[in-house]
């Protein structure tokens, strides 16, 4: 079973929300890097991209697939997590540790339509 963790938002396509402080951390969760295996490439946007809830943001490539990551929020990217363009790895060895992009957001109604964690978890049963 794939690691949920409590109190972050989820998407159906396995994307994660962690909010600190009126900023939106985004990854892919531990069932998505489960799926995607060893990855090898994370492609980065750049910081102050707009994102939009719904639409692709970066991209992850593995030895199996390649797979695109959507923005589960609209906002402005304020910071990448740039350890990744060294360590695509980090992501397999704790994803919910390893964000990709924090993110300014614009409306924090949109959180309501994401998962909670027990949501999420039927959803990967």
């Amino acid at each position: 079973m794939s690691k949920i963790v409590k109190g972050l938002y989820y998407t159906t396509t396995h994307e994660w929300v962690r909010v600190e402080d009126g900023f939106a951390f985004i990854g892919i969760t531990d069932y998505a890097q489960e799926s995607l295996g060893e990855i090898v490439f994370v492609e980065l946007p750049e910081e102050e991209d707009n994102v939009e809830a719904g639409e692709e943001f970066s991209a992850i490539e593995s030895v199996k697939a390649a797979s695109d990551v959507l923005s589960p929020i609209t906002g402005i990217i304020v910071l990448i997590n740039d350890e990744l363009e060294d360590g695509p790895e980090l992501i397999n060895e704790d994803p919910y540790e390893n964000w990709i992009v924090k993110v300014e957001m614009e409306d924090k109604s949109e959180l309501n339509k994401l998962l909670s964690a027990d949501e999420y978890k039927e959803i990967c049963e």
